[in-house]
């Protein structure tokens, strides 16, 4: 069982709300086991101070089960046996036919009708599961028929007026209120849930997307290109069956067009490869803006890199924001590009990381390919953990365009802490 620390943020917001309804609802049956253990009990009725507890227990126990597989219904992540149902039905009964008798015992009186009150707990816990079993206006007339039950009951027994009025509101607002927060929590944890599951949505359209963009593109390169060749092919066998010295220029042309086809798949291929720093700096701040993790982004003279330290720096701020985003619960994320001795330099650092993963070496293959690539342009990669759950990559590119140095709060074009251009 992870620790709370290490879960997401929708784990731990999953957590508090069946955490919630779970501690309320043991509240009431801890409130109707200590009720049939209260002295006129004990001293009249001994052995309802011994069944009264065990009751109690088994209410709550059982309705515990059904609430967790009734959680689960409505986030549509699992269904409810009858089984199940049918033995919360059972104990609760049981539960009300004891809190009924002793409501009529006469015990009531001596305790200022507490013991009244007993119906109400007595139903409050399978009215939590089932409150998110059916519609809400199911759950309202069921409700009002088990208070107008119970309230018939009390009234054969002997309750009237104030009395009755009192315990009718408390069971009402009981049960009521135990369904309605059980209801609403889930509702919530349900909107959450299907926000997290529309962005990943959302992700795995882009990643399409772009995939028919780069075929869209292979297209329109390779496929007139194709059928000229294949055109001209079949073209210079035939002149060549004939024995017509055209066919050796046709083939020339063939070759020519395939030579030419080769280079314009090759730009296709680095203007896909290829990633734009700028670009990279600011989709890295959506991104992780639409996730939720507040980031400031800080740069320098990008002017001042070259065309290779920028598309190698471009790579490192793309998969590193992918790593923000796969290992930990990340709120905090800054990222940072400056001009030190010739060298670019690009910091990203969040907080809240996976620690365990990253120690393991959970971070897959993506920081050694990126080694590989800043090994390219002669640059470097460090990457680990600094204070704590702190995750900090460093990239060092050699660069050597322009003169002197400047940090990465410098005075040239780059992007402020909101990430908008500034000049």
């Amino acid at each position: 069982m992870k620790s709370w620390s290490r879960r997401s943020g929708l784990a731990k917001v999953d957590l508090y709300s069946r955490g919630t309804v779970y501690v309320i609802q043991w509240f009431v049956v801890i409130g109707y086991v200590l009720l049939t253990l209260i002295e006129p009990v004990r001293e009249n009725r001994p052995e309802v101070a011994v069944v009264g507890p065990v009751i109690g227990l088994a209410l709550g126990l059982v309705c515990h089960r059904l609430t967790t597989r009734a959680m689960d219904a409505y986030l549509g992540s699992g269904t409810v046996g009858r089984s199940l149902l049918g033995a919360a039905v059972a104990v609760t009964a049981a539960a009300l036919a004891l809190a009924l008798a002793l409501a009529g015992s006469g015990f009531a009186s001596e305790m200022g009708e507490a013991v009244a009150y007993l119906p109400g707990l007595a139903v409050a816990p399978v009215l939590t599961a089932h409150g998110l079993l059916v519609p809400l206006r199911t759950t309202v007339t069921v409700q009002l028929a088990l208070l107008a039950g119970v309230g018939t009951a009390l009234f054969a027994i002997g309750y009237t007026g104030r009395a009755l009025l009192a315990i009718l509101l408390f069971v009402g607002f009981v049960a009521g209120w135990l369904a309605f927060t059980g209801r609403v929590s889930m509702w919530m944890l349900k909107v959450m849930w299907e926000l997290r599951e529309a962005r990943d949505v959302q992700a795995r359209l882009a990643v399409a997307e772009e995939r028919l963009r780069f075929g869209r593109d292979l297209h329109d390169v390779l496929g007139r290109n194709l059928a000229v060749v294949a055109l001209k092919s079949e073209l210079a066998v035939q002149l060549a069956r004939r024995g017509r010295a055209e066919a050796v220029d046709q083939m020339v042309e063939v070759q020519k067009i395939a030579q030419d086809s080769q280079r314009e798949v090759r730009e296709v291929v680095r203007g896909y490869r290829e990633a734009d720093l700028r670009v990279e700096l600011e989709g890295a701040r959506s991104v992780l803006g639409a996730a939720g993790i507040a980031c400031t982004v800080v740069a320098g003279e990008l002017d001042r890199l070259t065309a290779e330290a920028r598309s190698a720096l471009g790579w490192v701020v793309r998969e590193a924001t992918t790593n923000v985003l796969r290992h930990g619960d990340a709120q905090r994320c800054t990222i940072s590009v400056g001009v030190q001795d010739d060298t670019a330099v690009l910091v990203i650092e969040n907080d809240r990381a996976d620690a365990p993963t990253l120690r393991k070496g959970g971070g897959g293959s993506g920081l050694a390919g990126l080694r590989e690539r800043l090994a390219a342009v002669d640059g470097e990669l460090e990457a680990g953990l600094v204070r704590g759950d702190r995750f900090r990559v460093t990239a060092r590119v050699a660069c050597a365009r322009g003169s002197g140095a400047t940090s990465s709060e410098g005075d040239g074009a780059g992007f402020s802490p909101a990430g908008e251009v500034v000049a």
